[in-house]
């Protein structure tokens, strides 16, 4: 099979906001079934990883867009996976028009890491079915857009809200689902916000898990003009993940 797996898609009116674009969460969660897709079919994917108790997580995406598809429209996610190491792997995206294969919204990167289902501890990547991946890392394919950096934030951030989390922010690994995340974070600002600005970069890093009954904490710093870096924290302390958002 290709190394790069092309999957269309549809930005379907309930998937987008009042603007009438896609929602952003809604572009993730596209971008992960099109990692799914690719990974399945290649033999080193969730089907295969279920059979010997291990699976997939995702450790950070950034997603940076010119523009997110008007509604109606058809578009393609190509993904492809740019290097792989024993506990880590880089996937890229690239989310492009379908009748206008030149009109390109927009990329994505991420880094996922392999986990034992029992021990929730990391595992080899490069030992699950004799090495599988190998034979499907592309290297030569661009990806324009930096990769998502650290993070920084001090401990002046502001508490902005705090939420319960409940049944439907829990995946299928059983713990508040990657996109979910997002969500919670892009919902800190008000509608108003919206109509005046346009989501150009998101970074998210995941550190730890929460699960359904942990409150959620977010604390927010603007570290730049139009720029924002949004901490999470669960119930007993933890940070779960960090975010950063560029706005236009």
């Amino acid at each position: 099979m290709d190394k790069v797996g092309k999957y269309q898609f549809l930005s379907e009116p309930f998937h987008c906001d009042f603007s009438a674009r896609l929602f952003m969460s809604h572009l993730g969660n596209h971008m992960l079934n099109a990692a799914d897709f690719h990974s399945n079919d290649r033999g080193f994917g969730m089907h295969f990883l279920n059979t010997i108790n291990k699976t997939w997580v995702l450790s950070r995406l950034a997603i940076e867009m010119e523009e997110m598809p008007p509604m109606y429209t058809k578009f393609y996610i190509d993904t492809w996976v740019e290097s792989a190491m024993r506990f880590f792997t880089n996937r890229n995206f690239k989310v492009y028009d379908v009748e206008d294969p030149n009109r390109v919204f927009g990329y994505g990167r991420s880094v996922w890491a392999m986990i034992d289902t029992e021990s929730r501890q990391p595992t080899d990547i490069l030992a699950v079915n004799d090495g599988a991946i190998n034979d499907y890392i592309e290297k030569e394919k661009p990806c324009p857009i930096e990769k998502g950096g650290r993070v920084k934030m001090d401990d002046q951030a502001e508490l902005v809200r705090t939420i319960d989390t409940n049944y439907s922010d829990v995946d299928i690994n059983g713990h508040i689902n990657s996109i979910k995340y997002i969500e919670h974070v892009l919902d800190l600002w008000p509608l108003d916000w919206y109509r005046r600005h346009q989501i150009r970069r998101l970074e998210i890093a995941y550190v730890a898990e929460a699960h359904a009954g942990d409150q959620l904490s977010f604390y927010r710093e603007q570290d730049a003009a139009e720029s924002y870096c949004v901490r999470i924290v669960r119930t007993d302390g933890t940070e779960c993940c960090r975010c950063k958002i560029v706005f236009n």
